[in-house]
């Protein structure tokens, strides 16, 4: 009987240990299915972004506002799906819940592969905001607001399970993130460079329908889970007498507008950041998702298991990394990309990181977790609407990014300095001392004086210092930063250009300023000028800035032969008019403008008169040049010009093969086509000559040199760079045996532009 019994006690034990190896391995299983579903989610919903994003582009001529417009709408959707994950649970019991999301997954199967739906096309009296927002609700609505559900209804499906991480099912935040990461980084260096959108599209929904069959295995985890822990908790009930009711955490509405407000500034900065880099260089997704990837990193880090970053030590970088990103926000710099860039993104990443570990830190138990979700989705949403929306209308600048980074810094916890409560009552006083230490700055410096480099830094250094010692008090150096940023930017409006008029519109701020020298007026979008005017007698009508007349347009008008000479001509992109005074008498020139604030500014005589002076009978056509230029007669224009590509927004759906036979059927034979493709930080001269080599056209191209600074100061010309393209050699006119203009070359290792493929990677200028 001994014998027998030490069998029987290691066959029960072996039994034991085999029932605790299944349960392990069930267990690793149900994390990987969990991780990986909500992984897979994240990706969908954050490819599916750039991607359609990139598909309205066209549609809009490229600004920068579509994105945010977007990001407004996607943000708009998640807090949908937010709530929907947080309602439907409750009401509903996971077990029927999770019926319901499997049915309206199938259901969405039917609208996909995602597109822009046929006929859809805005009008020059819409309004550009709502238009988009109502495409992206057809188009894009019901498969985003379904994927947008997945990860806080999975996180709180698997709280619902038997698993023993059930009780803090935050590590699947972080996975969620991770998707969401990888899908933003894998868009401009691996899909973007490599499939076409309707492929892209077609991939996007076989990644549908694999987060379809992931959502089913998690469901029959969690119909397998509720049905033991229901036993579990029937045996526990039988077995005791009593039994301890749950606790539900109680949440205050202070800690809840404290989400919200964590939230809503790194989502407004995001927004803000995502503006300053796509205005001056290029609405590519490229540049949009690198500050949504920071955005998502910092809630990888701060909702990981385990800190990998220090909270404290992104406290104390705050202020160090804010005060020079506020000097060159107040004075405007203008500096190399490649130094302000990183300036802005790091501030930002350290600002995300402070107010997502506050989240992080601040999160309730499981139980809430689908409302601090949706708090924080809150936030989120009003961050977008604020930047996208709010701050176009009530701001005439674009204001919202300081303002947001004065909040950052209004939101620090304060740090022990052991000073007392009575020297915190002189915090609201800083504001009015940085402003006096300023003004008595410029007083000094105007008396002295003391101009250029050491004035500026004067003024804005002393009270950065003084704002710098009050760091660790976050009232007093938040306010101290508001004031530095106020008083720096009315001085430099005061000091530099003179601004004579400012409007905000869907496609920028334009400003009209006069130069210091009192000689030009010109018209800005950012830091790009788009024309200028003389204010010396008898110049009014002499083109300026990229057009003037030794300038490689104005050779263009002077190559045309005088038989052709009379011809129309159409230009796309008005800016102030000023290519109409290369016209002639009795000629045609038909401008295509997107924007109705730059045809408001460029006929106010007010600002600049070419519009009512130059020679030609001048027709402006609002709306988006393709489609507009569309309704044009076949064979019509000697000479199409181009200039919607210098610096700021590039709308890459006029540098296609579709786009560049549209200009063909539109062209007289013969006639010239002209880009211009003055560009800081893109080089686009192989895109054209690639295009022109597809459609058999012989290209030439000139980058004006040889002029100083100070001459096309004085002179009031700027260099610019053009390409040419005419169907035989004998159409150049004189410019056939200009030695200025040199011929342009195919790219073979550069993939052609269509409507449907574009790379700005490979045209990108890194240095």
């Amino acid at each position: 009987m001994p014998g027998r019994l030490r069998y029987t006690s290691t066959a029960a034990a072996t039994r034991v240990d085999l029932k605790d190896s299944a349960g392990t391995l069930l267990h690793a299983a149900t994390r990987v299915l969990f991780s990986m579903t909500v992984f897979i989610s994240a990706a969908l919903l954050f490819m599916v972004q750039p991607m359609f994003a990139k598909m309205a582009l066209p549609l809009l001529g490229g600004t920068p506002a579509v994105w945010n417009t977007c990001m407004v709408f996607f943000q708009a959707v998640l807090l949908v799906g937010y709530g929907y994950a947080h309602a439907t649970p409750a009401a509903l019991g996971l077990h029927r819940q999770a019926a319901l999301h499997l049915a309206l997954l199938l259901t969405t199967l039917i609208v996909l592969p995602v597109a822009v739906p046929e006929g859809w096309s805005p009008t020059a009296q819409q309004s550009p905001f709502m238009w988009l927002l109502a495409l992206l609700l057809v188009a894009l609505g019901l498969p985003f607001l379904v994927v947008s559900t997945t990860a806080p209804l999975v996180q709180k499906w698997f709280a619902g399970t038997d698993h023993p991480l059930a009780r803090d099912p935050y590590f699947l935040y972080s996975a969620s993130n991770v998707g969401s990461l990888a899908a933003l980084l894998a868009y401009p260096t691996l899909i973007e460079p490599n499939l076409r959108l309707a492929d892209q599209s077609r991939l996007w929904a076989l990644g549908y329908m694999l987060l379809t069959g992931l959502l089913v295995g998690c469901a029959a985890v969690v119909w397998r889970s509720r049905a033991s822990i229901v036993a579990d908790a029937a045996a526990t009930v039988a077995a005791s007498a009593t039994v301890e009711p749950v606790q539900i955490e109680r949440i205050a509405a202070l800690r809840r507008a404290r989400w919200v407000l964590l939230a809503f500034v790194p989502s407004s900065l995001m927004l803000g950041v995502t503006t300053y880099l796509t205005t001056d260089v290029a609405p590519m997704p490229l540049l949009w998702v690198v500050p949504l990837a920071v955005y998502l990193l910092t809630f990888v880090l701060a909702f990981g298991r385990r800190a990998r970053v220090s909270h404290q030590r992104m406290h104390r970088l705050l202020p160090i990394l804010v005060l020079p990103l506020t000097m060159t926000i107040s004075f405007g710099a203008a500096g190399p990309l490649w130094i302000l860039a990183p300036l802005h993104l790091l501030a930002f990443f350290v600002i995300s990181m402070v107010c997502h570990g506050e989240l992080a830190s601040s999160r309730p138990s499981a139980d809430r977790l689908t409302e601090f979700f949706l708090w924080v989705a809150v936030g989120g949403v009003l961050g977008g609407i604020f930047n996208a929306l709010l701050a176009p209308m009530v701001f005439s600048r674009p204001i919202e990014y300081p303002l947001v980074l004065v909040a950052a810094c209004l939101l620090r916890r304060p740090q022990a300095t052991g000073r007392t409560k009575a020297a915190a009552r002189w915090e609201f006083a800083v504001p009015l001392a940085v402003g006096a230490v300023i003004l008595g700055l410029v007083w000094l410096v105007r008396a002295i004086p003391i101009v250029g480099l050491p004035g500026l830094l004067l003024i804005g250094g002393v009270p950065a210092f003084l704002c710098f010692a009050l760091r660790y008090r976050p009232v007093a150096f938040g306010l101290g930063l508001g004031a530095l940023m106020l008083t720096t930017t009315l001085l430099t409006e005061d000091t530099g250009y003179r601004t004579l008029y400012r409007e905000r519109s869907f496609f920028g701020v334009w400003q009209v300023r006069v130069h210091p020298t009192d000689k030009f007026v010109a018209l800005l979008n950012g830091t790009t000028e788009h024309g200028r005017q003389s204010l010396e007698p008898g110049r009014e009508q002499e083109p300026l800035s990229y057009f003037h007349r030794s300038g490689p347009i104005g050779q263009v008008f002077s190559a045309i032969p005088a038989s052709r000479g009379g011809a129309p001509v159409a230009v796309i992109g008005l800016g102030t008019g000023s290519l109409a005074c290369h016209g002639r008498v009795g000629q045609e020139f038909t401008f295509y403008e997107i924007d109705p604030a730059v045809l408001r500014i460029a006929s106010n005589p007010r600002y600049f008169r070419f519009l009512e002076a130059c020679p030609p009978a001048i027709r402006v056509v609002l709306g988006d040049a393709r489609r507009s230029l569309a309704a044009a007669p076949d064979r019509h224009y000697g000479l199409i010009i181009l200039d919607a590509f210098s610096s700021d927004a590039i709308p890459s759906h006029l540098l296609t093969r579709e786009a560049l036979r549209l200009y063909l059927e539109k062209l007289a034979d013969p006639g010239l086509l002209a880009f211009h493709i003055s560009n800081r930080h893109l080089d686009l001269e192989p895109t054209v000559g690639n295009l022109a080599h597809d459609a058999r056209l012989l290209a030439r191209a000139q980058f004006e040199a040889g002029m100083s600074k100070e001459d096309a100061g004085r002179a009031g010309r700027t260099p610019s760079h053009w390409v040419v393209l005419a169907r035989r050699q004998e159409d150049f006119g004189a410019l056939r045996d200009d030695q200025r203009w040199r011929a342009l070359p195919p790219r073979p290792d550069r993939r052609l532009w269509t409507d449907d493929f574009s790379n700005m990677l490979e045209v990108m200028r890194w240095r």
